[in-house]
């Protein structure tokens, strides 16, 4: 006799991996990094639980280079990291005095927390909060000055919600610094030439042709009123 119950419908799926596989086995590793003066100890946790959340990218430490080459000034400024993985680039401008969000989806929270506790002293102006792109960006400001992103455009299903997140936390004069190795088998190219202009001023701050990697800053087209800020 056949059951009278029919199978469950799956669950969509989320255009953000839960899983990716680059990592077979499960391990920590730490290094050790200088920049602008400081000696960052950061840790991975490789292992397919954390997938691309687990390293350093090299275009992390190219936006952390840049930033103390260019002397960019974090005094003051309210700053967000979006997809932090370990939290570097968020760290280090944290250590350079910036009021700091860092940022990725729930599953790197643990990492992030554990190299701010081992890289900001006590009373550092840094928070560790989820935020899935297009899904829960309005629960944070509207007015950052600065926004931060390192290799975080590889996935062409979040261009959009990117791109949304993005215009709803840069405030009026704020500015957008991201790093990115220039996969083009990930779009990663369209989405600085097609997605992101149609919104900001955008410009390339850098290129670094030995590693591919390009580093993009952009700003609001039109100034706007800065949005409301119930939470982080």
């Amino acid at each position: 006799m056949a059951s009278s119950h029919s199978d469950p419908e799956p669950e969509p799926e989320s255009v953000f991996p839960r899983e990716v596989l680059l990592f077979t086995d499960s391990y920590s590793e730490s290094s050790r990094f200088c920049f602008c003066g400081h000696e960052l100890s950061i840790t991975q946790n490789f292992g397919s639980r954390l997938g691309v959340a687990a390293r350093v990218w090299d275009a992390a430490l190219s936006l952390c280079n840049y930033f103390e080459s260019q002397n960019v000034d974090f005094r003051g400024k309210k700053v967000i990291e979006l997809g932090a993985g370990t939290g570097i680039v968020g760290i280090l401008a944290a250590l350079q005095g910036g009021d700091v969000t860092i940022t990725d989806l729930p599953l790197a929270l643990q990492q992030i927390q554990y190299n701010v506790r081992a890289n900001v002293p006590s009373g550092g102006r840094v928070k560790v909060c989820a935020l899935s792109w297009g899904i829960d960006q309005h629960g944070f400001p509207g007015n950052y000055d600065l926004v931060l992103g390192a290799d975080i455009v590889y996935l062409e299903p979040t261009f959009p919600l990117l791109v949304g997140t993005l215009q709803h936390l840069c405030g009026p004069q704020g500015t957008i610094y991201l790093a990115c190795k220039m996969r083009e088998e990930h779009g990663t190219e369209s989405f600085f030439r097609h997605f992101l202009p149609q919104h900001f001023q955008l410009e390339l701050a850098q290129r670094d042709e030995d590693v591919n990697i390009n580093i993009y800053r952009a700003r609001h087209r039109e100034v706007r009123p800065a949005g409301p800020h119930p939470c982080c």
